[in-house]
């Protein structure tokens, strides 16, 4: 399926999967497709292994839900999703040290909560790893005490920023 990026989100300092300058993050790139899907970019290394080569599964559940709970955000700018359930089905291994891509939608939204789902596709476009969530709906005031600029939370653009995605 081939999509046209409407936009690119935010980045942070620290955050294990979006943080820029976390040295253990994944320093994950989340696009908005015109689709209305969140697609996230990011290569695992050594330092998020298991088994030797392999993304731990808990690594791969947090960039799931990370991807997920961000969806919220195409709705809505000053919402934020979190976490009040989560299921991950590992179907394939994932590999360590080649990009990888996520793909993130919102299927159902009410007042207070919302529900997504997501995968992690490999290069051949297999789906290695499924997650569903549930999130409540929150403004980031109600979540932490947050400093945009202490945290660095900007879009950061790249050259390797595509214009159109295909998965």
């Amino acid at each position: 399926m081939r999509q046209r990026v409407t936009a690119k989100q935010e980045n942070s300092r620290m955050c294990l999967v979006c943080g820029l300058k976390n040295p253990f993050g994944l320093m994950t790139a989340f696009y908005e497709l015109e689709n209305e899907e969140l697609l996230a970019i990011f290569r695992a290394a050594d330092e998020h292994q298991s088994y030797p080569g392999r993304l731990h599964g808990g690594i791969a559940t947090a960039v799931l839900d990370e991807t997920i709970g961000r969806a919220i955000r195409m709705k809505d700018r000053d919402l934020w999703g979190v976490t009040i359930g989560f299921n991950t089905r590992f179907r394939k291994p994932v590999p360590l040290d080649e990009e990888l891509r996520v793909i993130g939608r919102i299927d159902h939204i009410a007042n207070r909560y919302f529900e997504g789902s997501g995968e992690i596709l490999l290069k051949d476009g297999s789906i290695a790893v499924e997650g569903k969530g549930k999130f409540i709906k929150l403004g980031l005031d109600d979540i932490a005490d947050f400093d945009f600029e202490e945290q660095d939370w900007r879009v950061t653009t790249s050259a390797d920023d595509p214009e159109f995605v295909t998965y």
